[in-house]
C-alpha cells in the first residue's frame, strides 16, 4: 500500500517527514493490527484510519519522543474498537435468531481456533494486549517493552503473566472445559 493511495485524499502535498513516518512505522502498524483483529482487511482499516487520524490532525506534542510507541498504541486501540464492535454485532444478529446455539466441536480447525484466541484477547484491557503483541507478535524483550511503554521491565513481566493466565481462563470458558 503507498502513503500515495492512502494520504492523497485532501489533495494536498505530503510533506517528506509524514511520508517517512509511514514508511518506518506502517508494517509495525499493520502487524499488530492483524495480530489482534486476525483480518487483513481489518488490519488495513486500522493502518490507514491511524494513519489519516494523525494526517488529519497533526503531529501532536511529544509524538517524536517516541513515535513507535505512540503509533503502536493507537494500532492496539483500534484493533481493540473493531473487535469489540464485531463482537456486538454478532450479539445483535444472534439476539434476532430464536434458539440458534453455536456449539464448538470437539474437533476444531485452526481458523476456529484462532477466532477464539482473537476474541479472548479482545476481553483484556489494552495495556495488557499492546504488551502481548509485542512480546509474541513483535518479539521484543520485557526490558524493551517496557522502554516503549514508559515503564519497568518488572511491570512488565507482571502484566504478561497475568494476561496469558487470563487468556488461559478466557480459552478453556469459550472451549467448555471448566476445570
Amino acid at each position: 500500500m503507498s502513503t500515495e493511495s492512502i494520504f492523497n485524499v485532501s489533495k494536498e502535498p505530503l510533506t517528506q517527514e509524514f511520508e517517512e513516518i509511514f514508511r518506518e512505522h506502517s508494517a509495525l502498524v499493520y502487524r499488530t493490527a492483524f495480530s489482534i483483529t486476525g483480518s487483513p482487511q481489518d488490519a488495513e482499516d486500522v493502518l490507514q484510519s491511524v494513519f489519516l487520524w494523525l494526517l488529519r490532525s497533526g503531529i501532536p506534542a511529544g509524538f517524536n519522543a517516541n513515535p513507535k510507541g505512540y503509533l503502536y498504541r493507537a494500532a492496539v486501540n483500534a484493533s481493540l474498537n473493531i473487535r469489540k464492535s464485531m463482537q456486538r454485532e454478532l450479539l445483535n444478529r444472534s439476539a434476532d435468531r430464536t434458539g440458534a446455539v453455536v456449539v464448538i466441536g470437539a474437533s476444531r480447525s485452526t481458523p476456529e481456533i484462532e477466532d477464539r484466541l482473537v476474541d479472548a484477547i479482545s476481553q483484556l484491557n489494552p495495556r495488557a494486549v499492546e504488551m502481548l503483541v509485542l512480546r509474541y507478535e513483535h518479539n521484543y524483550s520485557d526490558a524493551e517493552i517496557g522502554r516503549m511503554l514508559g515503564t519497568s521491565r518488572g511491570v512488565v513481566a507482571v502484566t504478561l503473566y497475568r494476561a496469558r493466565a487470563r487468556l488461559e481462563k478466557l480459552l478453556r470458558a469459550s472451549s467448555g472445559d471448566k476445570s
